[in-house]
């Protein structure tokens, strides 16, 4: 039952990451794609404007600006499209879009009529199908805001050039301009905020998976072992058998249940600790010559099951290596803002050259993960001793 459940969430957390993973390449994807749309204007531009068939009037930087803005996304979007060899929709929504943008070019063309009342609509429409377009996530989310302000922006428009006199309009033709300008930044913030925010939520999944497997590898590897030693207990009939169940039951709950935590109590990982010691004292024939030091502020908060790690390997490498002679020695203090933890051990150094343990790798991706560049970690192997010291931030 508890293999099921570990094959489950392992399974569960390549899903999620394999899905993560293709979120990211979508997103490099699109970056590339703005990348290359960016270097094509630019050129062009430069290139045009070289050959004289563009006139770029250098005092008007704002419309320079949109235009320069438009042209990147419109090239952008259609290399992004290649990239993901999008086709019949797309293609339909852009041929409607040249339908929309040739009506109005061909009405302003005949009528000649200044500030076309048919035309300027006929723009705003073509600029909201673009948005709809280009990004059909964002536009469908903010749909409703962005209709209603140049729903409002057209009718006031409309409004004041057919409603009045010339003269009217033309004291209202600079707001209404400005009317039409101002959300254009305000919606490419926005947009780009939510890429942003994008962007760190699949970070905190991915992270969030990463540590759940972790977790998973760890468990199995000491219940594994515990339960061995207790199989070796109950085949000699010993009467320490019912303590062992005992302490492995009280571990098993502040692993099942404190384990998911993000934090907990130091105290409490302390006591973690100590049930693991007092375990592996009631399996030993042999002396071992067990310290553990403390000096702790007990409120202090830290990640869950990190020097269970470097403790399973100090029993594993060094005590069940040797027959006498053993010794494991821990510290652990809280100094200011900082949690200091050191472990050492010997070891049979013909039996085993080196005593680092599997865990190891595990518990330096989950130091990564929870404290990055916020956490010490060193190890150091010397005249068969082998030695772990971690400093951690107080969160």
């Amino acid at each position: 039952m508890v293999s099921k459940s570990i094959l489950k969430l392992r399974s569960k957390s390549y899903q999620f990451s394999y899905s993560i993973d293709l979120k990211m390449k979508v997103l490099l994807k699109y970056y590339k794609a703005a990348g290359i749309g960016l270097l094509i204007t630019i050129a062009s531009t430069f290139v045009l404007a070289e050959l004289h068939f563009i006139l770029i009037d250098k005092n008007e930087i704002l419309e320079n600006t949109l235009i320069f803005l438009f042209w990147w996304i419109a090239l952008s979007f259609l290399s992004f499209q290649l990239y993901r060899k999008r086709g019949k929709m797309v293609i339909l929504k852009g041929f409607v879009l040249l339908l929309i943008a040739g009506l109005a070019i061909i009405i302003d063309s005949f009528w000649k009529i200044p500030d076309n009342p048919v035309t300027i609509p006929l723009i705003i429409l073509f600029w909201i199908g673009v948005l709809n377009l280009f990004l059909p996530s964002f536009f469908k989310k903010y749909r409703l805001p962005i209709l209603t302000v140049y729903g409002l922006i057209t009718i006031y428009f409309v409004f004041a050039r057919l409603g009045y006199s010339s003269p009217y309009f033309e004291n209202h033709k600079e707001r209404i301009i400005n009317f039409l300008l101002i959300p254009i930044p305000l919606i490419f913030g926005l947009y780009l905020f939510e890429q942003w925010k994008w962007v760190k939520s699949l970070q905190t999944e991915k992270t969030n998976t990463e540590l759940s497997l972790l977790k998973s590898q760890i468990n199995p590897h000491f219940f594994f072992n515990t339960l061995n030693n207790l199989y070796g207990l109950t085949v000699e009939k010993s009467d320490k058998a019912p303590e062992v169940v005992l302490k492995l039951s009280e571990m098993m709950r502040y692993t099942i249940y404190e384990g998911k935590e993000d934090f907990v109590l130091l105290k409490d990982e302390v006591k973690y600790l100590e049930n693991y010691i007092e375990l592996h004292r009631l399996r030993f024939h042999q002396e071992v010559d067990i310290r553990f030091e403390q000096s702790i502020q007990e409120q202090i908060k830290v990640a869950p099951l990190l020097f269970i790690i470097l403790l399973e390997n100090a029993f594993k490498h060094g005590a069940e290596s040797l027959t006498k002679g053993i010794f494991i020695q821990i510290f652990l203090k809280t100094k200011g803002d900082k949690i200091m933890f050191s472990i050492e051990n010997n070891y049979e150094s013909k039996a085993e050259e080196n005593p680092i343990g599997i865990g190891l790798e595990n518990l330096k991706r989950r130091l990564k993960l929870i404290y990055p560049e916020q956490h010490k970690f060193l190890t150091e192997k010397k005249n068969s001793t082998f030695k772990a010291t971690l400093e951690l931030p107080v969160v």
